[in-house]
């Protein structure tokens, strides 16, 4: 890529930023404005199915990629796992079905019908992913996904400065119970307590419980931050119950 096209992609940044500190934000509606996509998140990770949220555009994009989160597979889980972008035209064709059984029917009835997952990495530093989406089947031109990763680039620099994130300013859409959901840190903490076990095994059975109750997993964390739900493991295995 010419180090004009570099600066036309910074531009279009600085543009979204419109005179104030460039942010995750501008970055991530950069992206939108260059590919031409209906929206996009970031997400910073710790390990496959460790990950927060930092930016979505707005709601599809923000339920994708909760349902990463909870049911811990998808385009951002492999891009993650593998460091390399992973691409789906088309989530309800058979390709996306085989590899994603849950998560792609969820996604599309989300609104998500094509992602595009990009490993959001500097060297061998992983960092976490960046999905893009459309509300069609559809792919990127080889220009549209250099742009994305080029973009993706940037995000990396500003996760790893987060002087501009601080303060009141959101990250992004945040709809009517925000980006971030500190309760499901909280709650998996509560769950290393009761359970004696390590934090990716307390987030698996606070994510196994959401899903077999086919509920949200903030609103699994909610009760069990409330302790209105407990997790305990006894000679009959491990259950949970609101006691």
């Amino acid at each position: 890529m010419s180090s004009e096209h570099d600066l036309q992609l910074w531009s279009a940044v600085l543009e979204q930023a419109a005179g104030a500190a460039v942010t995750v934000a501008h970055a991530c509606a950069a992206v939108v404005a260059v590919t031409g996509v209906d929206g996009v998140t970031a997400a910073l990770t710790t390990s496959a199915i460790l990950r927060e949220t930092v930016y979505a555009g707005d709601e599809a994009a923000a339920q994708v990629e909760e349902l990463t989160l909870t049911l811990g597979e998808g385009p951002g889980v492999d891009a993650w796992t593998s460091g390399q972008p992973v691409l789906s035209v088309d989530m309800a064709g058979p390709d996306a079905l085989s590899r994603w059984p849950v998560f792609a029917p969820a996604a599309t009835a989300a609104g998500a019908q094509a992602l595009f997952a990009l490993p959001l990495r500097v060297g061998a530093i992983r960092l976490g992913v960046l999905t893009l989406y459309l509300r069609r089947p559809g792919g990127l031109t080889t220009a549209q996904l250099a742009d994305g990763l080029a973009l993706a680039d940037v995000v990396c620099l500003l996760l790893l400065d987060r002087a501009g994130q601080t303060g009141d300013a959101p990250l992004g859409w945040t709809g009517q119970d925000g980006l971030r959901y500190p309760e499901v840190h909280q709650a998996t903490g509560m769950i290393i307590v009761q359970l004696g076990v390590t934090a990716e095994i307390a987030f698996a059975r606070l994510r196994a419980y959401a899903f077999v109750h086919e509920r949200r997993l903030r609103d699994v964390a909610r009760d069990v931050v409330a302790r209105r739900l407990r997790f305990r493991s006894d000679l009959e295995g491990d259950y949970a119950d609101g006691r």
